[in-house]
């Protein structure tokens, strides 16, 4: 005879593992584990929101800043080829040209972009593939009168009075760079030469206009006067000093910046 028992706690302890599989409990919602979520949760969204506004706010801006501010310009890349002759801007008012000897024919390119109705020339001048020059951020702004160089190498940017005799405003400038895209203007041009002085830095940038201040923003800035206007310099007294080569006219101009 064989005798069959049962464990009675284990038994109940099954009944109620599958009852925990097809029914399920009722949590109250305030136990510690619902409360522990709740803010996670929320504090992804939040995030999550943030994150998605900011998103709005750089896209939006980079939209009103393209068509509100920039409207109307354009943009050109072209380059001239020029003959490395000696030449050189004497004065802001006249330019006077002093001829040498032929060293040979040079290309150079830049992207420029024109807004006609600022009355502003924006022009990016890469590395030359000479490398005998720095490449450089330029802008004339012919509404403040003023011109600032952005040398790319040293990361210092520069001020000096806008020189009109040697830079073609907004509209002339734009005829001629249509004119350099078509191929119906000379390619072959010269190469002018002036110097600039470092006179003293700049820490009132407000003067300097809109777009100015965006190119020197953040960058120690100097103040430029050119060399011809200093009485009693001596070109020994310059001896760091850095190029940049660009062309906003019918001519390709090297601007030398020293330092005393």
């Amino acid at each position: 005879m064989v005798k069959v028992s049962f464990n009675t706690a284990l038994a109940q302890k099954d009944v109620k593992k599958d009852g925990e599989t097809l029914i399920p409990v009722d949590r109250d919602p305030e136990t510690p584990e619902f409360v522990h979520r709740q803010p996670r949760t929320w504090c992804w969204c939040f995030w999550l929101g943030l994150a998605l506004m900011l998103s709005g706010v750089v896209v939006g801006g980079a939209y009103l800043y393209r068509y509100y501010v920039l409207e109307g310009g354009q943009v050109y890349v072209c380059g001239v080829k020029y003959i490395e002759d000696d030449y050189m801007v004497r004065e802001e008012e006249e330019a006077v040209v002093l001829e040498g000897s032929p060293a040979g024919l040079r290309f150079m390119k830049e992207t420029v972009y024109v807004l006609e109705d600022e009355e502003v020339e924006e022009i990016h001048v890469p590395v030359p593939e000479f490398g005998e020059s720095d490449p450089a951020d330029i802008v004339h702004d012919f509404s403040k009168k003023l011109t600032a160089y952005l040398d790319l190498n040293l990361d210092k940017c520069y001020v000096i009075p806008l020189n009109t005799s040697v830079v073609m405003p907004p509209h002339d400038f734009v005829d001629l760079l249509v004119k350099i895209k078509a191929g119906t203007y000379l390619p072959q041009t010269y190469l002018v030469h002036e110097q600039m002085i470092v006179t003293e830095k700049l820490d009132d940038m407000e003067e300097l206009g809109f777009f100015i201040n965006k190119l020197c923003r953040g960058k120690d800035t100097y103040r430029l006067q050119r060399r011809d206007t200093i009485l009693g310099m001596q070109k020994r007294e310059a001896p760091n000093c850095h190029k940049i080569r660009h062309f906003e006219n019918k001519f390709v101009v090297e601007t030398q910046i020293c330092e005393l």
